[in-house]
């Protein structure tokens, strides 16, 4: 044996060792996200998901995307006089007139405090009485009709959008969305410019998306990732229908499109949450199909038609289908029938349930109001109702949505005590003719037992209990006799309409949760 030669005992160790070295090598490099080619001991066999593409795993780009869709993807600069723009531009909370429930995380994005960097008004000049803000947008066609959101330029007294060769040109607004918060533009003198298509189906969830944008002012930028969810409601308007992406989306990417791997367009970035107001991964894209439909209303005539019914609408719960007696919840609730409406003149009542339109089931009353909203004013349609259980079909001729739908005006009334006999709810009640404010219907609630089961179902002082059971009430003594009905017909819950300052609404009390 060779001085040098290593006993076969030592040598079968050292392969062995090499082995286990390369196997933890490879096992590190993946879970690290390292790229690189690496030799696979015989010894380790993990498992692949299989990918499939046009190009070869390892070498997976977005490059070819991007190159063909980038052209169309636009900056869009707004100018605003800077005394219309204090509210607008201000980073506070609600600023961009947020629902309150959602205005502790939701960040609107597009405007902001300026400043290097910074999302809104962007590192422009801000002279002469004006500010600047920022966000994104693309064309939709070669003779120069722009997307963006109605939030990018609202109230804008100018806008200008420059393309990825440093071109700019100044835009028309055509007509915006609020709703939606869709807004359409147009570059006049050309009819070459580059375009792309908005996508006719919507994507699946878990689908590659490419995002292209102007993030914080820096100008186009193109981020990745997938389709995280669809169908989300954010609380932003009753129309929500977002797609949830999880590609890094930022302030100043407002308008801008998320684009499937063939380059159509699958939504509009509008929104993300986001404590900090910089990206953590969930964003929210407003679908293309919806898109499409506003694009073409705000064509032809710079507004959205939308059809109306009149009515106040909620979800059917597990609560409320038990309350009312029904098999499934499912369907929109009519808590209110505004009068003068088409809903009134049809026959529609509180306690409807609506379970379709036009044989088409609904599922839940977001679904309904997306569906009516779909139509045009002077459609005729047929509802299928659930009224006391028993199914009916209502036609309605729908009317023109207005421009700004009444609110329920209810304002709390001067809290007097009322009758403290009324048990179970833990409410204290008394008759709404007695309450200076609270109207000639129902029974006002002065105080509420924050442990109780009313107060975990939402109720609050100087809301308006109109009836309960499907009974008008107008004493404390009406409420006991309620509830003491639903027992009677062994009811596992009892259903209230009661009235507040958003609006009238069901509320289901489980029987079972009243404490005597």
């Amino acid at each position: 044996m060779s001085r040098n030669a290593l006993p076969e005992t030592k040598t079968s160790t050292l392969r062995k060792s090499r082995s286990r070295l390369l196997a933890g090598v490879f096992t590190l490099a993946l879970a690290g996200g390292a790229v690189g080619a690496f030799v696979m001991p015989e010894t380790v066999t993990p498992a692949f998901a299989q990918i499939t593409t046009n190009q070869p795993t390892n070498t997976f780009s977005f490059a070819d995307i991007v190159e063909k869709v980038s052209p169309a993807v636009v900056s869009v600069k707004v100018k605003k006089d800077a005394a219309d723009e204090v509210a607008a531009n201000d980073d506070e909370p609600g600023a961009q007139n947020v629902p309150p429930q959602i205005e502790r995380f939701m960040r609107r994005f597009g405007f902001g405090p300026g400043g290097p960097g910074g999302p809104g008004r962007g590192p422009g000049p801000q002279g002469h009485g004006r500010v600047v803000g920022q966000g994104s947008g693309f064309f939709i066609s070669g003779d120069g009709y722009v997307v963006t959101n109605n939030h990018v330029v609202d109230g804008a007294s100018e806008v200008d959008v420059t393309t990825t060769d440093g071109k700019s040109y100044t835009a028309k607004v055509i007509g915006t969305d609020p709703r939606t918060d869709v807004a359409l533009l147009k570059v006049d003198g050309k009819d070459n410019f580059p375009w792309v298509k908005l996508a006719g189906a919507p994507p699946r969830v878990g689908d590659w998306v490419v995002a292209v944008g102007n993030p914080f002012g820096l100008g186009g930028t193109v981020t990745a990732g997938i389709v995280s969810a669809r169908g989300r409601d954010i609380g932003s308007g009753p129309y929500d229908d977002f797609i949830q992406i999880d590609a890094p989306i930022n302030r100043g990417n407002s308008g801008g499109p998320t684009f499937g791997l063939n380059g159509e367009v699958i939504g509009v970035n509008t929104a993300i949450v986001s404590p900090s107001g910089g990206n953590v991964g969930i964003a929210f894209a407003i679908p293309s199909e919806t898109v499409s439909e506003v694009v073409d209303a705000l064509k032809s005539g710079g507004t959205v038609a939308r059809g109306y019914v009149g009515v106040q609408i909620q979800p059917v719960n597990e609560d409320v289908a038990e309350a009312l007696g029904l098999k499934d919840a499912q369907g929109a609730l009519i808590a209110q029938v505004q009068p003068n409406t088409p809903g009134e003149k049809a026959g529609l009542k509180a306690g409807d349930v609506v379970t379709a339109i036009d044989g088409k089931e609904i599922k839940d009353s977001r679904e309904m109001s997306r569906e009516i909203a779909r139509l045009k004013p002077g459609t005729s349609v047929k509802l299928s109702v659930l009224r006391d259980s028993k199914p009916i079909t209502v036609s309605v001729n729908l009317e023109q949505l207005p421009t700004d739908v009444a609110s329920n005006d209810q304002k709390d009334g001067e809290q007097e005590k009322g009758d403290r006999n009324t048990p179970r709810l833990g409410l204290s009640l008394a008759p709404a003719k007695g309450v200076a404010g609270a109207g000639e219907q129902g029974v006002v609630v002065t105080e509420v037992d924050p442990n109780g089961p009313a107060a975990e179902r939402g109720i609050k002082a100087g809301d308006v209990i109109l009836d309960v059971g499907g009974k008008p009430v107008s004493s404390p003594a009406d409420v006991r006799a309620g509830l003491a009905d639903a027992r009677k017909d062994n009811r596992k819950a009892v259903l209230m309409r009661v009235k507040s300052e958003q609006g009238t609404r069901f509320v289901a009390i489980s029987l079972g949760q009243q404490r005597g």
